[in-house]
Order: structure tokens, then C-alpha cells, then sequence
């Protein structure tokens, strides 16, 4: 995982722009440890030996008070431009929550309202201590409902068909799996306050990866030194991870007939760790062995590699050359891990999968890439990839990073999705993730390449009577070919057949993305013509847009230059000669999160 210096909230809403490699920054590592010494303050739940201590009272606070729990939520104000300080929560002798929150300076300063689930101890009481203006930390209560200052999900900035989370700062994609009729999608969440921080896991469940519902957060942070804390709740930051499903009781977790999801993180108090479920990811239970592997780097994948029978864990590891390796380990059990190998040139966030190349189920590869998504085909024997090539290639372009794939997917698909870094000003939430694309190989004139194309599902929030035009001669003098759209969402479908024009120019509001028939070039993005014609599709949402040109030869995202207006028109031009519009279909999109 990347840790955004706290991240600032940019004025203007273009896309923010990030170097292929980015060097941790020193901050990072330093606020976690700032944040476990607050923890490690708190007082200790238990003696270092076998026996427990008496449990102590927490310290005095004029701001630490009782309140009973009556609803599912404890929720509390936060500002965009507050001040950073703790707040804990304990129901008896355990410690439920531990956390940084930016509490605004005083109770008419808020921004938004954050939440945290305590359904668990309804019906109890809660021992609340919050570093806060007392009239602030007077305000935070139990609620059966969380508490909008804008109306949920359609916010001005709310992406209606791309997953965000409903309040925080999200990052890194995490934990992606598949499990008897739900993907389960999980991601680095702060849910107090805009900038990063905390490190949580969000979770959210979908039939189809397209309409997602918002879970409880499945791992928590900052638990050190506390004997008695809640059984989701790691050391110190949840960093990223993976998941998938123990379908053979590898592990041992299982009860009774429910098959046991497991997840593996980076507690960076400890190392590469499990957190596993038996109720279907309702809820998660740190295992009290880990770390299963301790070493200098982060960010573990869990993958099954059936000929071997056995689990892989790919994870990015820091030592030498340049702290930009993969290593690779092995286990039986998914406790017990063995090195296996490693390979350069990669850096956080390590993905690897088999695809058959054109849909020919003898004929497949691996692919692998770290948190840029550029990436290397080769063959794995269950211990070491080997790359079939020099270098890397590039299907994803923007500001796209740190993206994972499902595993266990029902139908073989290997579906992935990106963190979409796009700032979020003046939102209760910041930051968004890219649509899922398919990812598939096929063979090219460069060789073997992977495609990344928006999984067929989103065609289903396509609105009837789409606008359509076809076979439209346009020209430099008169040739823009205009369409109203007075909303916001679209799905745009463009088939073009070369002309004399060096340029096909599409403007939809005040974005634009063009062709260049000399260079093959989609915007910044190779794509070659076949028989003289290209075809692209430009998924347009509230703050952002995506491009996928050729059947998904190349993918991009971006942030909208006109984030949350009406696009008032969509128009193609021809620039210096004449082109051929065979198709543009332009579909207006419904809601996901709203019944149409």
C-alpha cells in the first residue's frame, strides 16, 4: 500500500498524478508508530504472563463518559479541517475501538458524521473517552441510523455506478473474494476523518460487483498492549492484504458445514498476518498465532495453486536491490509459511494469477504486477514465476494504483479493481475505486498482451432508447456531430473508421478525450487500428470517467475537469480532414446505489 502524506485536499478536481514509483515516506512509518504509542498508553488489559491482571479503570477525562448502547451505531462528528485526536471506546473490560478522529473545534464546524458498528452490545453500556471539545465529545451517541448532512449516495460528488465508501478516506483495494452467491470487497478505510489514517478495513458484499451494501468494518487497528480487545482488532495498522476461501479446511478454523474465509494482512506491529471467519464475513477473528510471516515488507496475496495442492503468498519485500522485490512463500496450512523465491522490479502490492491466452484453456499463462499495475507474463511452477520477456507492459494509464483481482470467482473470471486516486473536495467521503474490468490475454503483432474491459454487468444500469448516430461523414469544416446530455452518467460507445483527418476529437462537458490517427495513440494510450478502424468507450460518472479503447487494449481513469455538473452536450469533431462515424451510442446510465 502507497501512504498518501495526508493527503491534501486539492482545489482544483482534476485527477492527481503519481510517479510510476513512489518512495515510502519516513511520516508514514513514524505516525503509525505515534499512533501505537497512544495505544500502548492506554491502560494494560492484562498481565505479560499467563495469568490476567485485574482489569484497571481508564484514566480520568473530562471528556470520558457512559452511554448506552441502543442502536447499531456509535456515530460522531468530524471535519475535513479538524484536529486530529483520540477517541476510544470500551464496552466492560475490552477495549472495542481505538482510533484517531478529526473532531471539528467546536459542535458548529461539522462536516460530516462518521460511524462505527457496535450491534454486537446492544443493550450495553459504552465507556466513551474522546480528546474533544467537550460540547464535541458531548455529541457522540448511539444511533440505529447514521446521521447525513447531504443525502447518502447522492452526494454532489458521489459516484453513481463506481464503489466509494459512504464516509472516510478510502485507499488500496483489499481482500477481494468470492463466497456462495456474494463478492466480498474490502479496502483501506480511515472512517474518521478525510485524509488518511487509522487503517481499517472497509467492507462491502455484492451479488454482482456493481450494486454493493456497506458492512462493518471487518479488521480494526491499534490494539497493542491490550489483552482484552475486540477479536478483529490487530496490533497496529491493518495495512493490505487479500483473501479468499478455505475450501479444504487448510487451516483448521472450520465449524460445522460453513467453509471459512480467511484474510491475510500486514499488522505493522507484528508482520504478515490471518484473520479469519466461519459466518460468512459477518464477522472476523484475529488469529492469535500471528504473525505467520515476519519480514521487511507488506501487502501479502492469497492464492490457491492447485497442481501443488498448496497456498501462495506472493508480498512485496524490501530488501535489496532498491527494495523492489516480490517474494514468494508457500504453506500447507496457511499458518506455517516456507521461502520459496523472489523476483525485481516490482514495488507494493503484489498480484498473480493464470489466464488462458484467446480463450484456449490448454494454452495459459501467469501474469504478475505490483500496486502500478504494470505487468510481466511468464510461467509458475508453484514456487517461482519466470517472465517469458524483458520489462513490463501497461494496460492501466491515470491515476490507478494498487489494484487486486477476486479470487475463488464462480465463473473463472478474473475481475479487478483499482484504487481511483481522485480527491473528493468538501465530500464526507474521499477517494473512490476504479469499475471492475475483466482481465483477459491475446495474442497481438507485439505478442501476448492483457486486456482490462468493464465486466459485462454494468450494461444492466444502461437507461432504454439509447441516442444513437451511424455511418456520419464528418469533416473539418462542418463535422461535429453534437447530442444533448443533460445528465451526468453516461456510457459512450464510438466506432470510427479513418479518414484524411489526423484527429477524432469527443468532448463530453468539459472533458476530452481524443484519437490520433497518425500516432495510434487513444490520449496518452497506444491503440492500433484494425482494418482502418477503432472503437472505444468512455464510462462517465459524477467526478470521474473511464476509457477503454479496443475491447480493453488500454484502460484509463480520470477526474472529471467538471466534477458533479450535468454535461450539458457530447460531441465528436473530425480535425484536419475527413473520418467516418460508424457508430456513437451514447447510453445515460442509472444509479447504482438507487432503484431505477
Amino acid at each position: 500500500m502507497i501512504f498518501p502524506a495526508r493527503m491534501k485536499h486539492f482545489n482544483s478536481p482534476t485527477p492527481m498524478h503519481t510517479p510510476t514509483r513512489i518512495i515510502r515516506p519516513l511520516w508514514s512509518w513514524l505516525a503509525c508508530l505515534a499512533l501505537l504509542a497512544a495505544t500502548s498508553a492506554l491502560p494494560a488489559q492484562g498481565a505479560t504472563g499467563d495469568t490476567p491482571a485485574k482489569q484497571q479503570p481508564a484514566p480520568p477525562s473530562d471528556n470520558t463518559r457512559e452511554v448506552k448502547i441502543t442502536g447499531k451505531y456509535i456515530i460522531f462528528p468530524v471535519s475535513n479541517k479538524g484536529q486530529r485526536s483520540r477517541m476510544t471506546i470500551r464496552v466492560g473490560e475490552q477495549l472495542v475501538h481505538n482510533l484517531d478522529c478529526d473532531f471539528p473545534p467546536n459542535k458548529e464546524s461539522i462536516d460530516w458524521w462518521g460511524w462505527l458498528d457496535v450491534s454486537e452490545y446492544l443493550g450495553k453500556t459504552a465507556i466513551i473517552s474522546a480528546k474533544a471539545d467537550p460540547e464535541v465529545a458531548a455529541m457522540i451517541e448511539s444511533s440505529n441510523q447514521l446521521r447525513n448532512l447531504q443525502p447518502l449516495y447522492d452526494e454532489a460528488l458521489r459516484p453513481q455506478f463506481h464503489m466509494s465508501q459512504m464516509r472516510g478516506w478510502n485507499n488500496d483495494p483489499n481482500g477481494m473474494c468470492y463466497y456462495d452467491g456474494s463478492y466480498h470487497f474490502f479496502w483501506q478505510s480511515n472512517p474518521a476523518g478525510a485524509p488518511w489514517a487509522n487503517m481499517y478495513w472497509g467492507h462491502a458484499t455484492s451479488p454482482d460487483m456493481v450494486h454493493w451494501s456497506e458492512q462493518a468494518h471487518a479488521l480494526r487497528p491499534f490494539g497493542d498492549n491490550v489483552a482484552n480487545r475486540h477479536q478483529s482488532m490487530a496490533r497496529a495498522c491493518c495495512f493490505s492484504g487479500s483473501g479468499n476461501v478455505d475450501t479444504n479446511n487448510s487451516a483448521g478454523f472450520q465449524k460445522g458445514k460453513e467453509k471459512t474465509m480467511v484474510l491475510v494482512f500486514t499488522d505493522t506491529g507484528c508482520g504478515e498476518s490471518l484473520a479469519y471467519s466461519t459466518n460468512r464475513g459477518k464477522t472476523w477473528t484475529y488469529y492469535e498465532g500471528n504473525p505467520v510471516i515476519k519480514h521487511s515488507g507488506r501487502d501479502p496475496k492469497l492464492i490457491w495453486y492447485a497442481p501443488g495442492k498448496h497456498w501462495v503468498i506472493t508480498l512485496f519485500d524490501e530488501r535489496a536491490p532498491f527494495g523492489q522485490n516480490i517474494s514468494i512463500y508457500t504453506s500447507k496450512d496457511l499458518k506455517q509459511w516456507e521461502y520459496a523465491s523472489s523476483i525485481t522490479g516490482f514495488f507494493e502490492c503484489a498480484e498473480m494469477f493464470e489466464l488462458p491466452v484467446d480463450g484456449n484453456k490448454d494454452n495459459k499463462k501467469w501474469v504478475m504486477f505490483a500496486a502500478d499495475a504494470q505487468y510481466v507474463i511468464g510461467n509458475f511452477d508453484g514456487k517461482k514465476f519466470t517472465p517469458e520477456h524483458q520489462g513490463k507492459h501497461q494496460v492501466h494509464w491515470g491515476p490507478y494504483y494498487a489494484s487486486q483481482c477476486f479470487s475463488n470467482s464462480p465463473d473463472g473470471r478474473v475481475v479487478q479493481i483499482g484504487w481511483a486516486r481522485i480527491d473528493m473536495p468538501g465530500m464526507p467521503f474521499n477517494q473512490a475505486f476504479s469499475l471492475p474490468t475483466q482481465l483477459t490475454l491475446h495474442t497481438t503483432d507485439e505478442g501476448i498482451r492483457m486486456y482490462a474491459d468493464p465486466i459485462k454487468e454494468l450494461e444492466g444500469l444502461r437507461k432504454p432508447k439509447p441516442k444513437k448516430e451511424t455511418n456520419k461523414v464528418l469533416t473539418a469544416e462542418a463535422g461535429t456531430l453534437e447530442m444533448a446530455a443533460t445528465g451526468q452518467t453516461y456510457d459512450i460507445v464510438v466506432t470510427l473508421k479513418k479518414g484524411s483527418a489526423s484527429q477524432a476529437v469527443l468532448h463530453f462537458g468539459e472533458n476530452v478525450v481524443t484519437y490520433d490517427f497518425g500516432s495510434q495513440r487513444l490520449d496518452d494510450m497506444p491503440l492500433k487500428m484494425q482494418n482502418d478502424k477503432v472503437t472505444f468507450r468512455v464510462l462517465v460518472d459524477r467526478p470521474m470517467f473511464e476509457v477503454s479503447g479496443g475491447g480493453g487494449a488500454c484502460y484509463k481513469t480520470a477526474g472529471r475537469r467538471d466534477m458533479g455538473k450535468p454535461l450539458g452536450k457530447i460531441s465528436l469533431s473530425a480535425q484536419g480532414g475527413t473520418l467516418t462515424v460508424e457508430s456513437l451510442t451514447v447510453h445515460e446510465m442509472n444509479s447504482a446505489w438507487k432503484k431505477p
